[in-house]
């Protein structure tokens, strides 16, 4: 049942639930960018060493439940996640309704 990891000298099991919404909660997170976003998170994640355990992804509002090392804090490994992802969708996903259109 325990999910320990381990440092040099250390045992540890740090999990938060995360929860983010968009600026004036805007329905902003549709069906083609939910699919895209689960991928995004994990790959972010993973190049800080953490682990996406759970997430929720609703049309208005990101639920998570990150295991991340004590090493990092929390703000750090969420802000990364939230600036990296943005990023990546006005890139990727923003530039591909402009080309259908």
């Amino acid at each position: 049942m325990y999910d320990e990891q381990s440092l040099s000298h250390t045992k540890w099991e740090c999990k938060y639930h995360i929860v983010w919404i968009p600026k004036y909660r805007k329905k902003a997170i549709f069906e083609d960018l939910r699919k895209y976003l689960g991928e995004i998170f994990r790959e972010l994640a993973a190049q800080k060493e953490c682990k996406v355990v759970e997430g929720h992804l609703m049309c208005d509002y990101v639920h998570m439940l990150l295991s991340i090392p004590p090493k990092y804090s929390v703000s750090q490994v969420v802000g990364f996640i939230k600036g990296k992802s943005a990023i990546q969708i006005a890139r990727n996903f923003y530039a591909f309704l402009y080309v259908i259109s």
